[in-house]
C-alpha cells in the first residue's frame, strides 16, 4: 500500500494535509453510520459567506438501493474504479441564500464555500483511517434529473468513501497511479502583490 513518505512539505504543516490522498482502489468494506455521519458532521462545520452553508450532500452506501442510481452517474472510467468504494456522496452546492429573512440573492461563493466543506470531509475521513476521492466525471443532467434538484442547487462532484484497497485490483493501467500525487512548488502558486507565474 502506498504512504506518503515521498511527500515532504517546504514549510510546517499539520501531517494530515501531507498524508491525505485520494486512491483508488478499494477493499469494498461496509462503512459504519457512525464514520459516515462523523464525514458530515466535519463538513458541516465548514465556514462559509454569510454563514450561509450552501453545501448539500446526497449519499449511498454499497449493496443498498440507493447505491445505482448513483452509481450510474458516473462516467464508465470511475465507474472501472470505484464499484468497490463502501459509499457514494453527491456534494450539490446552493447558489442562492438569504442574507436576511424574505430576501433571497446570489452567491457569488457558494461554489468556493462547499469545497470548503468537501475539504473537511476528506480531512476527517483521512483522520479515521479511510480515503475520499471527489470525482469530476458524472453526468451533471443526470444528476439533475434523477434527484430532482432545484434550479439553484448545482451538482459538484461525486466522492466515492472506502478502506484502502490492493492496487492490484485495479486496471493495469491504473495500479502505477496508485500512489499520493505530488504537488506544485509553492513559487508557483504563490506570489506577494502580483499574479504568480
Amino acid at each position: 500500500m502506498a504512504d506518503a513518505v515521498s511527500r515532504t512539505p517546504d514549510h510546517p504543516v499539520l501531517p494530515l494535509f501531507v498524508e491525505r490522498w485520494s486512491p483508488r482502489a478499494f477493499s469494498g468494506e461496509p462503512i459504519p453510520d457512525a464514520v459516515l455521519f462523523s464525514l458530515f458532521e466535519a463538513a458541516r462545520w465548514a465556514p462559509s459567506a454569510y454563514n450561509s452553508q450552501p453545501w448539500r450532500f446526497i449519499y449511498a452506501r454499497a449493496g443498498t438501493p440507493e447505491w445505482q442510481p448513483l452509481f450510474d452517474l458516473l462516467v464508465p472510467f470511475n465507474q472501472g474504479w470505484g464499484a468497490k468504494a463502501s459509499a457514494l456522496v453527491l456534494v450539490l452546492s446552493k447558489s442562492t441564500f438569504s442574507p436576511a429573512p424574505g430576501k433571497e440573492q446570489e452567491s457569488g461563493t457558494h461554489a468556493f464555500d462547499t469545497g470548503a466543506a468537501w475539504a473537511n470531509l476528506a480531512l476527517q475521513a483521512h483522520a479515521l483511517g479511510w480515503f475520499a476521492h471527489a470525482a469530476s466525471g458524472f453526468d451533471h443532467d443526470k444528476a439533475r434529473a434523477t434527484y430532482t434538484l432545484p434550479a439553484d442547487v448545482h451538482p459538484i462532484a461525486v466522492v466515492l468513501i472506502g478502506r484502502q484497497g490492493d492496487p492490484a485490483s485495479l486496471p493495469e493501467a491504473l495500479q502505477a497511479r496508485e500512489t499520493p500525487s505530488p504537488r506544485k512548488p509553492l513559487g508557483d502558486l504563490v506570489a506577494e502583490g502580483r499574479y504568480p507565474v
